[in-house]
């Protein structure tokens, strides 16, 4: 397992100087916020080809929602999430995180034909269907990161089972999903058997502890749950994604310290 960190979390007046930075603290990947990132495709990946520090995601980055009621925002959803995903395989990223909704449903209830969470869980599957066969038909590597949150964040995914059965529907290999070590905490009964469930559908790990803040400021069990990854043979990136407490060069390489002590 190699571990990256979120690139805002990291002091530095240019993305040269936080790779520098991730590189001495003994971090392997860098995760990018996806906020209009292909404004800068061309900076990150010359600068990732002066470092050992390899880009491991991009996070985010889509302010419209795949289920949105009004077509045109799914229309606009749909172009920047296959943008970002373009720009994922240009630097090399495993691929794009993706939150299908945020709060509540926006789609109305249909019942007795269908309730909002059933229309929801179909157009998602359809639009993923669509994305990764225009993944395939670019010959692009990157994949979609489908992130389950947790109740107080989102109504819809909130345990890696439920990533796993969007995943399984949709029925392409580049359509997997991520695991939170901050939502685990909250809505996985057992987190390493959660994992264990989700086997290779995880292809990215987010860690933060239950407060939030970097892994070992609270009581979440992450030698538990690198077991469980272990176990999985999951060898792809853990990024940081979590308050740094305290100066981050100091907090951050003990924090590499700590992970690596029990990986």
């Amino acid at each position: 397992m190699k571990l990256a960190c979120q690139e805002n979390r990291v002091p530095g007046d240019s993305l040269a100087e936080r790779l520098e930075r991730l590189e001495s603290y003994g971090f392997e990947g860098i995760e990018f916020w996806g906020q209009q990132l292909w404004e800068r495709e061309s900076e990150v990946a010359d600068e990732l080809s002066r470092t050992s520090v390899k880009a491991s995601t991009i996070c985010a980055g889509v302010r419209e929602s795949l289920l949105d009621p009004d077509p045109g925002e799914r229309r606009k959803a749909m172009e920047q999430i296959n943008r970002l995903l373009r720009v994922a395989d240009t630097i090399g990223a495993v691929g794009l995180i993706l939150v299908p909704i945020f709060g509540p449903p926006r789609i109305p209830d249909l019942s007795p034909l269908a309730d909002a969470r059933t229309l929801e869980r179909d157009l998602l599957v359809e639009l993923l269907k669509r994305i990764a066969d225009g993944l395939d038909k670019d010959d692009v590597n990157a994949v979609v990161l489908i992130e389950p949150l947790n109740r107080y964040e989102t109504h819809f995914l909130k345990t890696l089972d439920d990533g796993v059965d969007i995943a399984k529907r949709v029925g392409h290999p580049k359509v997997r999903i991520m695991a939170d070590f901050f939502h685990m905490h909250i809505e996985e009964i057992d987190t390493p058997a959660a994992i264990k469930r989700a086997g290779d559908y995880i292809q990215h790990v987010h860690l933060a502890d239950n407060t939030r803040l970097l892994p070992g400021t609270g009581d979440t069990d992450f030698a538990a749950g690198f077991a469980a990854l272990k176990e999985i043979g999951y060898d792809n990136y853990m990024a940081l994604e979590c308050g740094v407490p305290g100066d981050p060069d100091v907090e951050l390489p003990k924090c590499v310290e700590f992970l690596k002590s029990i990986v």
